[in-house]
This record gives C-alpha cells, structure tokens and sequence, in this order.
C-alpha cells in the first residue's frame, strides 16, 4: 500500500506500527498505539462529555473500534486523524443517545413524546434484519470472551455492560468503594481490549 510522502515522521512511524499489528499481529504495537495516543483522546472525551467515567468508557471504546477496523486504515492521511474521527463520531452518538434518552423518560416535557418516536425510529431504522442477527453474533462471541476473565472482572463488564448499573449501583451492590469498583472496571476493560485485539473480533 503506498504511503503518502507528505506524512510527517510521526504518521510514517505509526503506520509501520499498524502494518506490524495487521499482518504479523504484533501485540506489542497495539500497545504502542495504544499508549502513544490513549491520553491524547481521554482528554479529547473529557471536553465533549465532562464527566471522567464516561470518557474512560469512550476512549476505550474508541480504541477497541479503532482496531477492529485497523486493517481498512489507509496511510493516506495520519492515523491518528482517523483514530480520533472514530473517538469523535463515537462520542456524538453517545452525547446524542444521552439527550434523547433523558428526553424519553421526562413524561413532563413536551418533547417527549416525539423524542420517544425518534429514538423508536433511529433503533428500526438502524439495523436491518442481517445487522441484528450480526450484532446478535456479536453479543454471543462478547459473552465467549468474558469467560477467559476471572470471575472478579467478568462480574464488573456484566454488572457495567450488560445490567448497565452506574458506578455508583455496582458500588452498593458489591459493597465496595466506587474508587475500587473504577480501578477494577478500568483494568477488566483493557483486558478485554487485549482479547479483542488477539480475536481480531469487532466490539458489538
């Protein structure tokens, strides 16, 4: 694939870093990208959405996103420009999931009817037949890899992800500090990251 030769050092240097992790499944370039640009986009989520758990939980996501895809970046533009329009765009979903679910459960306001019909109609709309049953896919394959967890951080991503209970609510329910309840989520969400990487699976 040619490069473009107007690519600083530093994008040459991360591309050769993708080529490593696509066609030699190079673990430690995923580290290197990973670590090179992990704060940059933790502070790019910071400003959209102003709170740290839900940038933790996006810049994650962006990355698992990002590497799944990783074999369809073209080294025609810098990698990070493409990791972090994946960031951005995945965070403008959120943002915009957020508002009009906080629309949908105010009975009160007078948006809420139709900010119900939009969400129905964005979910309908969203995914067809072959889509579904390929996100259902990729529930099951998810469910797969939490059981090469232990039991410790399997509980935090099904207590996070698939009950969705704030921190707060896992908190209480394993009687733990939030502070504990984070740190361990943190961790079993990058160890889940790395079994994505090493399945070369995309994240549902």
């Amino acid at each position: 694939m040619e490069i473009n030769r107007n690519l600083s050092e530093k994008a040459i240097e991360d591309f050769d870093w993708v080529r490593r992790a696509v066609e030699e499944n190079d673990q430690q370039a995923y580290s290197e990208l990973l670590g090179k640009y992990r704060e940059t986009v933790f502070h790019a989520m910071m400003k959209m959405v102003r709170r740290r758990d839900d940038a933790e939980d996006l810049t994650m996501e962006a990355f698992a996103k990002a590497f799944a895809k990783l074999h369809t970046y073209a080294p025609t533009h810098a990698f990070s420009t493409w990791l972090f329009r994946i960031a951005t765009n995945n965070a403008i979903d959120f943002i915009r999931k957020q508002k009009l679910d906080m629309l949908s459960i105010d009975d009160g306001h007078p948006q809420a009817d139709h900010a119900r019909d939009q969400m129905s109609q964005l979910q309908s709309e969203a995914l067809d037949p072959e889509e579904r049953f390929i996100s259902q896919q990729r529930q099951s394959q998810l469910r797969e890899l939490l059981l090469r967890l232990s039991e410790k951080y399997r509980q935090m991503i099904e207590l996070r992800y698939f009950e969705e209970l704030s921190y707060q609510e896992i908190s209480e329910r394993l009687t733990m500090p939030v502070g504990t309840v984070k740190a361990q989520l943190f961790r079993a969400k990058e160890m889940l990251l790395d079994i994505f990487n090493s399945q070369r699976l995309t994240p549902p």
